[in-house]
């Protein structure tokens, strides 16, 4: 009962001071509780939307966890404990005070140059805020703007790439020497000239009725902004807690790659968690390193499984019946009816670098990696023979004809990792190895830290993967794929190889339920790193 009246009066000082604001501003503007969401999209259809990202797109008002993610991943961890020990002062300030302290404390010290997170980490944890009710009206209005009263540099990747958002008004950060001094501008100068112009351009193409806004109740304070709208709709919070997360099938772009090491949302809770965790993660990840390097194979399954690490292999051959097996068994059961191993394919969707480690496991004998690249340390500390391949296709094709001499080989055609459900264009080097191949789908969940980067420390991403309080493995042995006959392959194949390697990587695909792109690893990291993902001898790229 507190809280509602307490509501109630919040909400009639706004319109008190809303009244005030629309004399001394001169404009009709008014301001209403929203309705319907939908009866709201269907009566503004070819207007031109002004709404508020927090308030009136995203299901939670809280910036928190964005700062948060830029004060890890730009940052460090002691940068993440100041921020997350001031947070009970930021809950006692104001709603812009509150926003000036975390952009201080994640921004400070910060370089210019190459900060990517706006790009390649926020857009994925912004995706997942996105109401769905808000979504259809949003996709309803012909023109988008949108204001923040978070940094622009954090927002504006994410509304321009994922939404396609026209106009993003965000707060600029006052910058010195290259970094980022963690000072924002005023408040006042969020309604830069330029997009007051452009604002009003589209309020005099569409007549004073063709702009509504849309927010929150903090958005208020962006009133220049709203200046320009006949009409304002308010969205409460108690609204929004009904709204349901958008689905990824109506993403409006595919999210298919993004970067950075924290793999939750670190709210307030999760973050003290995270920070708790911490300490007991480094002795956990040594003895779960100890229990893969030093103990033989039917030791180190179970003993992992112990320790939080699960494994589960699926076996999906026509000449067997579908059965799942436990950790136990993975040991005493074999995946192949050959007596004789050598000269076996395993192709691969790449996920971690462990991916060659639990393949060995679920086939119960030891097989050889091949990877692109690898960094020195993964190489040196990997249990099983690990290969770099060098991207030359004769020096790579002849250094594998040689390997399979010694036994079996695990290739990863993508070349790179994907987090997400979908496969890279598979290279069809494999395919001209003219061998039996076995596609393998492999799927792996992670709780708190992801164990692959394209723009950090690749050395750690063992460490990284280890460290997570809980990590699952699934191993899915496909049917065969014969290609030892090379001279009447492309009888077989139209295109021949290249048709080979899209027919696996659509079978595995399909056993994932992934969807296959014609990506490559030069377009994640051009999007992700602004490079083109070419590893040089002194480099860790993977």
């Amino acid at each position: 009962m507190c809280s509602k009246a307490f509501y109630r009066s919040f909400l009639s000082l706004h319109r008190l001071l809303l009244r005030r604001l629309k004399f001394a501003h001169g404009t009709n503007l008014k301001l209403q509780k929203c309705p319907s969401l939908d009866s709201l999209g269907t009566s503004y259809t070819r207007h031109h939307l002004v709404f508020d990202l927090e308030g009136g797109l995203l299901r939670s008002t809280t910036t928190f966890p964005y700062f948060m993610l830029v004060a890890l991943e730009a940052g460090s961890f002691l940068r993440g404990l100041a921020l997350l020990l001031l947070y009970p002062l930021i809950c006692c300030l104001s709603h812009d005070m509150g926003i000036r302290v975390m952009t201080m404390v994640a921004f400070c010290g910060v370089r210019v140059k190459g900060f990517r997170l706006g790009r390649a980490v926020l857009p994925k944890h912004f995706l997942e805020e996105v109401g769905l009710e808000a979504f259809e009206v949003f996709g309803k209005f012909n023109t988008r703007i949108c204001f923040s009263g978070m940094p622009r540099v954090m927002v504006e990747g994410f509304l321009k790439e994922y939404l396609g958002v026209e106009v993003v008004v965000g707060r600029e950060i006052r910058e010195f020497g290259g970094y980022f001094t963690g000072l924002m501008e005023d408040q006042g100068k969020m309604a830069l000239p330029e997009v007051k112009r452009e604002v009003e351009l589209h309020a005099k193409q569409s007549g004073k009725n063709g702009v509504v806004g849309f927010g929150g109740l903090q958005a208020l304070s962006a009133y220049d902004i709203f200046s320009t709208c006949k009409e304002v709709y308010l969205v409460s919070e108690a609204d929004k807690r009904k709204w349901q997360s958008l689905p990824r099938s109506r993403y409006p772009k595919p999210l298919i790659f993004h970067d950075g090491r924290i793999a939750l949302r670190p709210t307030p809770l999760k973050s003290l968690s995270l920070f708790l965790w911490l300490p007991l993660s480094v002795p956990l990840a040594i003895t779960r390193a100890i229990a893969f390097l030093l103990l033989p194979r039917y030791l180190h399954i179970p003993i992992l499984a112990c320790l939080g690490m699960v494994s589960r292999k699926i076996i999906k051959n026509s000449q067997y019946n579908e059965q799942t097996c436990t950790d136990a068994e993975i040991t005493r059961q074999v995946a192949d009816t050959d007596n004789c191993f050598k000269g076996h394919v395993y192709v691969c969707n790449h996920r971690t670098l462990f991916d060659p480690l639990y393949i060995s496991g679920a086939l119960g004998r030891d097989v050889i990696a091949t990877t692109y690249s690898v960094s020195r340390v993964a190489e040196f500390l990997s249990p099983i023979k690990t290969i770099r391949l060098t991207r030359n296709k004769e020096v790579d094709r002849k250094k594998m004809e040689t390997l399979l001499s010694e036994g079996e080989i695990v290739v990863c055609p993508e070349g790179t990792t994907c987090r997400e459900p979908y496969l890279l264009r598979f290279s069809p080097l494999f395919t001209e190895l003219n061998r039996v191949i076995t596609p393998v789908a492999l799927t792996s969940h992670v709780g708190m830290f992801y164990g692959t980067t394209a723009s950090g420390k690749k050395y750690l991403d063992p460490l990284y993967f280890v460290m997570n309080p809980s990590a699952h493995y699934t191993v899915e042995i496909l049917d065969k794929v014969d290609t030892s006959n090379g001279d009447n392959l492309g009888k077989q194949w139209r295109n021949g190889y290249y048709e080979v390697a899209n027919y696996v990587q659509s079978k595995i695909g399909k056993a994932l339920g992934f969807e296959c792109t014609k990506l490559t690893r030069r377009d994640k990291y051009l999007m992700l790193a602004d490079n083109e993902g070419i590893v040089e001898a002194v480099s860790n790229e993977r």
